[in-house]
């Protein structure tokens, strides 16, 4: 296959993004040409990254599996692609792919790192599948089981799944609680309930936490029951937070425990691997309630200035289209 010119997004320094040209290698045997349709920003996490916020400890392990470049910057990172197989193993040219890689319009992967995309699927809502894929994982860390009582705690992309993912489970009652009153609409949508710190249930089995700020932990430990377990989602990156563990927090025999989408739940890890758990993830978004977390849509070209914005803002997922 002779080279083809590609543009991919590029951190250039901490808050600074461009969109730079770059080379297609030749593609081997056992690999494919993808050709975007959408990607999806993961707010939380590439706001961080966008920041130059990854500490030095850290920066071996958020390595996207085809990032380019070393934190800080520059560096090319993101992982919710889907795009058309354009050249490749038979069985792929033409199909519809999720792929781990970073905003690029065109680039070559090995195939097995093409996931198809289910056909009930709309390939606009498949780059929700990365963050997804952290919600099941997290539902797994936290044990949810039928009729239990779950509080999620921060309803931001991964918050607002997590609800709906364990909302499904028989019999359980999920409630999302954010600062954000907006944020009501989409638990509605999503088919849980919503409430403000203040007014948050208390006595709860389960407490997921992503919110990404000591207010929200507090609530978490707050409204936890008797010998419960709080999930711990959010990632601070270089920040440091003060967890309270004083007051009742032994009395009650609390859990906190950390949650995170690099391994699969030790509780799935015998049976499941990284592959089987995103092609239930892709599965999964056939539901159509997923829709309220794109909260936005803008170009590839304009991914810059978007991506400053987004870092500055409160969105949840913003799509990337590309032409």
């Amino acid at each position: 296959m002779p080279t083809e010119d590609a543009r991919a997004f590029w951190i250039a320094a901490p808050g600074r993004g461009e969109i730079r040209a770059e080379r297609l290698r030749a593609r081997g045997a056992d690999e494919v040409v993808v050709r975007t349709r959408y990607s999806g920003v993961s707010r939380g996490t590439e706001s961080l990254v966008f920041e130059g916020r990854v500490p030095a400890s850290e920066r071996q392990r958020m390595r996207a599996p085809f990032q380019a470049g070393e934190f800080p910057a520059p560096v090319k990172y993101g992982y919710a692609c889907v795009g058309e197989v354009d050249e490749g193993p038979a069985d792929l040219v033409g199909r519809t792919v999720f792929v781990l890689h970073p905003h690029q319009t065109r680039f070559v992967v090995p195939a097995a790192a093409a996931h198809v995309v289910p056909a009930d699927v709309p390939a606009a809502r498949a780059v929700l599948a990365a963050n997804l894929e952290t919600a099941i994982n997290a539902v797994w860390d936290g044990g949810v089981q039928v009729g239990d009582r779950v509080t999620v705690v921060g309803a931001g992309a991964v918050g607002c799944l997590v609800a709906r993912v364990a909302s499904r489970i028989a019999g359980c009652d999920v409630e999302l609680v954010d600062v954000n009153t907006a944020r009501a609409d989409i638990a509605r949508a999503l088919g849980v309930r919503f409430a403000q710190p203040d007014a948050a249930s208390i006595e709860r089995d389960v407490v997921m936490h992503a919110s990404a700020t000591e207010e929200g932990l507090r609530t978490s430990l707050r409204v936890a029951g008797f010998a419960s377990t709080i999930v711990e989602l959010s990632w601070y990156g270089d920040r440091i937070v003060t967890v309270p563990l004083g007051e009742a927090f032994h009395a009650r025999r609390l859990t906190l425990k950390s949650s995170q989408v690099g391994h699969v739940a030790a509780s799935h890890g015998a049976r499941w691997d990284h592959r089987r758990r995103l092609a239930l993830a892709l599965s999964l978004l056939a539901d159509a309630s997923f829709d309220a977390l794109i909260t936005g849509e803008s170009d590839f070209e304009s991914l810059p200035e978007t991506m400053a914005a987004l870092a500055a803002g409160d969105a949840l997922c913003h799509r990337i289209r590309y032409v």
